[in-house]
């Protein structure tokens, strides 16, 4: 599994800032900034499923197992999975999925991609089905194989 995480920095935020966001929501292995026209860019990569324990505990933590799971679910394609976190919501340790599409992020989002041969087997461990707002099974981590 590969997760590569992209957040833009516009030229009214504070670089430490945007990045204090993503280090809320993952852990990443290597974390790089690159020039993009008039912004930034911190583009943060990892391997494994350890990556997104802060984002599966902070899922759990505010009881949006539900939620989450049809956000996830809308993001797969072929052998991966796409969504977005709202980058003020991340700065304050709050999880909070949004549409890059339609602006819920109006500072830009954090963007995952999550490359794994099974994304549904991902998202049953990340955001179990549930009874009651509670997991009715708790799933294994994936497999680490990309």
């Amino acid at each position: 599994m590969e997760v590569i995480v992209k957040v833009e920095v516009r030229p009214t935020e504070d670089l430490k800032k945007v990045q204090k966001a993503l280090e809320n929501v993952f852990d990443a292995e290597d974390i790089r900034i690159k020039k993009a026209d008039e912004y930034r860019v911190i583009i943060a990569k990892s391997s494994g499923y350890k990556c997104l324990l802060k984002l599966y505990n902070m899922i759990r933590s505010q009881y949006i197992l539900d939620a989450a799971r049809e956000y996830l679910k809308r993001g797969i394609y072929g052998n991966g999975i796409v969504f977005y976190l709202n980058k003020q919501a991340a700065y304050t340790g709050i999880v909070s999925f949004c549409s890059q599409e339609y602006g819920e992020s109006p500072l830009g989002a954090i963007m995952f991609d999550i490359r794994i041969k099974n994304p549904e087997k991902l998202i049953d461990w990340l955001t179990p089905k549930t009874l009651n707002g509670k997991p009715i099974r708790e799933v294994e981590p994936p497999n680490e194989d990309p």
